[in-house]
């Protein structure tokens, strides 16, 4: 894959993910946060399939969303058990 195809790859993930993900700081539930995690899922096994290349900024997105998600559980624990 040449250096313009992945180039397109990474703007066209840059503007599937801004049109429909919401930034993982603003998520403040755990059922968004889990289906935003399934959707970039797909969307990454999608693009390794398809075109044996995934951007770095998928992954980096990935794991904004598992951080969210590990620091609301947290958060919910806390307010369960202190």
């Amino acid at each position: 894959m040449s250096r313009y195809e992945q180039k397109r790859l990474e703007m066209e993930f840059d503007r599937f993910t801004n049109m429909n993900f919401e930034k993982p700081a603003k998520c403040k539930s755990l059922v968004q946060i889990r289906f935003y995690i399934k959707e970039l899922s797909v969307k990454i096994d999608e693009l390794k399939n398809s075109f044996n290349y995934v951007p770095n900024n998928a992954y980096t997105l990935l794991n904004q969303y598992n951080s969210k998600q590990n620091t609301l559980i947290f958060s919910n624990f806390q307010e369960a058990y202190c």
